[in-house]
């Protein structure tokens, strides 16, 4: 299934109903009155949080969303029938945003959290309403309102309690693919896994936690370079990450130039990302025969009291102590 994040629709409340202009035709009554009823009130765009759904793949191709109106007002004093809500469900950690002017309006981070997005139309009122002692027959009657209507953004931030980021390459897809039942696509160039993917751990007695496989993130991410912020936003989500960093002997990049450049995107993205709980894997240490790249990352994670990790998925080296410690860290917060 493809995987969407991010689309504009646009949603159209239900407009009410007008009211009727209706006068009683009773045998022997010469002069009935009016008995115009009012109109029924427009359905409410309502959207809601599902976990039944992962994507917003069903809005990248439908754009267009209206509730149904309200029906007129009818004679006898009938009122017209309330038009139907229209209810949109979307994945759990949608937020939402005013298209045009780009503020959140709600952010649905709860499993059947809602909110009405644009209102129904009140029903206009029939003319028995307007009936006086001056003027006991109105011709006239109130018109429905309309429903609002507004073109909205909705962005899916992923919901995971480890967030997995690192250069391409640097052992993600590896190493969810051996922690958890995932399977994302693993290959030798980067950017091979071109969506978010997610996946559950359970680790000895402790509680499960998912764990996203962030696309890889490059320099100049935060202006969209390469796979850009357009995944930048689901990191936004997560409790803890776990930046992987290569230290094998076929990079000749320094790693701790490459963890400082992915750490400094961050920031540039959401000053507050840097602030979340962080810990360092040094990967591919089955690769790292001089281990001088894994010593010197080492180092500077210890100077800095970054929790340090030296692990590789292949081997299974280190995976224990890492997932140990994940699941610790979890299920404090």
């Amino acid at each position: 299934m493809q995987f969407v994040d991010y689309v504009k629709i646009y949603v159209k409340a239900g407009d009410g109903g007008r009211g009727c202009v209706s006068f009683r035709r009773e045998k022997y009554v010469p002069r009935g009155g009016p008995d115009g009823g009012d109109g029924g009130k427009g359905g409410d765009v309502i959207i809601k949080a599902s976990s039944d759904l992962h994507t917003l793949l069903d809005y990248r191709y439908k754009k267009i969303y209206k509730a149904e109106s309200g029906e007129h007002g009818k004679g006898s004093n009938m009122t017209g029938r309330d038009g139907e809500d229209l209810i949109i469900k979307v994945p759990v950690g949608t937020v939402i945003k005013n298209m045009e002017t780009n503020k959140i309006i709600a952010d649905l981070d709860e499993e059947g959290k809602s909110i009405v997005i644009a209102k129904g139309g009140r029903g206009g009122l029939g003319n028995t309403h307007f009936a006086t002692s001056t003027n006991q027959a109105p011709r006239y009657a109130q018109p429905g309102q309309k429903g609002e209507e507004l073109w909205i953004i909705l962005e899916l931030k992923l919901l995971a309690d480890v967030g997995l980021i690192g250069l391409p390459n640097a052992g993600k897809s590896t190493l969810i693919s051996v922690i958890s039942s995932a399977k994302p696509k693993i290959a030798d160039y980067p950017f091979t896994t071109l969506t978010p993917v997610l996946g559950v751990v359970k680790y000895g007695d402790h509680q499960s936690f998912v764990v996203a496989d962030i696309p890889g993130l490059i320099e100049g991410a935060h202006r969209g370079t390469g796979l850009g912020h357009q995944f930048l936003r689901h990191v936004e989500r997560t409790s803890l990450l776990l930046h992987l960093v290569d230290v094998s002997d076929f990079i000749d990049s320094d790693p701790v130039e490459n963890f400082e450049k992915i750490q400094k995107e961050l920031e540039l993205y959401n000053p507050s990302l840097i602030k979340k709980p962080l810990a360092v894997a040094g990967t591919k240490i089955d690769l790292a025969h001089k281990a001088n790249r894994l010593n010197k990352l080492r180092e500077y994670c210890e100077k800095k009291a970054i929790d340090f990790f030296a692990i590789s998925a292949v081997k299974q080296e280190g995976i224990d102590k890492l997932l140990n410690y994940l699941s610790e860290r979890v299920n404090k917060k």
